[in-house]
């Protein structure tokens, strides 16, 4: 009786620390529909590119929605991959040492206008370059690892001065402060910097002011011990070959600027940290999420470590990651809550980011309660000019007008070919000249596009106004043998005559 007791004490005991460890899902926050079409994105990602695994961490109103792994973690022997198994994020690392900086800005140990010379003095032009330029990309020394594979002499251990001896001690490829490029450099002189500032390791310094935390207990270091069995293979794959097992970098090359891994949901954790911004002061994170501008006034795209962008109108901050073997994709849309973080284990792919940006215009989809209806009246609308015919009464004189006999014809022998969509999905609303503007992804068999409908905010169905000017892209894409068809319904608001 005492045994069993105590064996049921520390099952409960057990039980509690894996609850502590992966949070609870918040229940409910994803409607059964939407959980299919994510598990569909997923699913179809995968089986199109042949990567073996995929986990995912979705955060939807600042909490954590949806966990889930898809695939096989190993090939051979097969393991399935789950939510708890840690992937390398490449990368995306580059926002934990801006991170670090900014913390020891915020003790005034450093400032991100110093010059690297206060604590590398015989780097290239180390007093003109600053801290903020080595984390914006702007700085000008070399980047150490274009190749994005692993050269002969990367199976070696190297040191950190030693990458700064051969790479940061030649001219710099521009003056600092007039362009932007990518550089893992960079990110090995900020981690030598912060080291420096803060007396203690890296790493030890983000686990004590990052990771234990925000509790993101199953952080791994790549860069000096190789994942355990227990974790995803790395693959990595020659042209259409089969999956073989990626080489892993030597200690040292990773430092700084790719040497993290974690599951999925330890990396959702650190994306409520931004969406709430609970770990820095305001004024660090509005430095972390700044857009840098070159000295002519160009727009780079970039804050310190991550990259930021106007995503259909949503504010966006994301970054990818790519290490021997490892993919990962991560966009936060602050404004909204909203994040997902996609990880995967094979390099050179391109299924993290297919997944991650398949999921998350679902999730900012619109609340408006009519959205259905007008979803299926869209529908019929765009049927209806694939075979030449429209109801006119649904439309204003102007559009009336615009959709001549003749421009009917062109429409149905532009769009009649396609056949019946195999989506038609709304993917964002917003308000245009005092009409509601709403864009629909429409999507066939080898075309995707966006068709437009604006109507007036009075949502009189007979002044509905659709914008139909189409344009045909094509773009060759190097990962297919095949070309890839962009559709867009693009609007033209000079075509309309008047207010409604």
């Amino acid at each position: 009786m005492r045994r069993r007791y105590v064996l049921m004490r520390y099952l409960c005991i057990v039980f509690l620390l894996a609850f502590a460890i992966f949070p609870a899902v918040a229940q409910g926050q994803l409607s059964p529909d939407l959980r299919e079409k994510i598990d569909k994105i997923a699913s179809e990602a995968l089986a199109k590119s042949g990567v073996p695994s995929a986990s995912i961490a979705i955060i939807k109103n600042g909490r954590l929605v949806y966990v889930k792994a898809y695939g096989d973690a190993r090939v051979e022997p097969r393991m399935p991959a789950t939510p708890e198994m840690r992937y390398s994020i490449g990368s995306i690392s580059k926002q934990f040492t801006a991170t670090a900086i900014l913390l020891l800005q915020e003790q005034r140990k450093l400032s991100l206008d110093d010059k690297v010379a206060k604590f590398i003095p015989n780097l290239t032009r180390s007093k003109e370059v600053t801290i903020r330029q080595l984390l914006s990309h702007t700085s000008g020394y070399q980047d150490y690892w274009p190749q994005d594979y692993l050269m002969p002499t990367m199976l070696q251990p190297v040191t950190g001065e030693k990458i700064l001896d051969r790479w940061a001690r030649k001219p710099l490829d521009f003056d600092p402060g007039t362009k932007w490029q990518y550089s893992n450099t960079n990110y090995v002189i900020a981690g030598i910097i912060a080291e420096k500032a803060s007396g203690k390791p890296l790493l030890q310094f983000l686990g004590e002011k990052v990771f234990v935390p925000l509790q993101m207990r199953s952080v791994a270091n790549v860069d000096q011990e190789k994942l355990p069995e227990t974790d995803p293979t790395g693959y990595l794959r020659y042209a259409l070959g089969p999956l073989r097992p990626a080489p892993m970098a030597g200690k040292g090359w990773l430092f700084a600027a790719g040497e993290l891994a974690m599951p999925a949901q330890d990396l959702a954790k650190w994306d409520i940290s931004i969406i709430d911004q609970k770990l820095m002061k305001p004024s660090s994170y509005a430095e972390l999420e700044r857009e840098d501008l070159l000295k002519n006034g160009l727009a780079t795209g970039y804050g310190l470590g991550v990259q930021l962008s106007n995503a259909a109108g949503h504010r966006q901050i994301s970054h990818s990651g790519e290490v021997s073997g490892f993919t990962a994709q991560n966009i936060v849309l602050p404004d909204d809550r909203v994040a997902v973080a996609v990880l995967t284990n094979q390099d050179a792919a391109r299924a993290a980011d297919q997944i991650a940006n398949g999921i998350t215009p679902l999730l900012v989809a619109s609340n408006d309660p009519a959205t259905p209806a007008k979803q299926e009246q869209a529908r019929k609308i765009f049927a209806g000019l694939q075979h030449g015919s429209i109801d006119r009464s649904l439309f204003t004189d102007n559009a009336n007008a615009y959709f001549s006999e003749q421009a009917l014809k062109d429409f149905a022998a532009g769009l009649g070919p396609l056949g019946m969509p195999q989506e038609f999905v709304q993917e964002r609303q917003d308000l245009r000249g005092g009409m509601t503007l709403r864009v629909y992804r429409v999507k066939f068999a080898q075309k995707t596009g966006n068709w437009s409908s604006i109507r007036s905010r009075r949502g009189i169905e007979k002044q509905l106004e659709h914008l139909p000017a189409m344009v045909l892209k094509t773009a060759y894409h190097k990962t297919s043998s095949h070309f890839a068809w962009s559709l867009s319904m693009i609007s033209r608001r000079r075509r309309i005559g008047g207010m409604p």
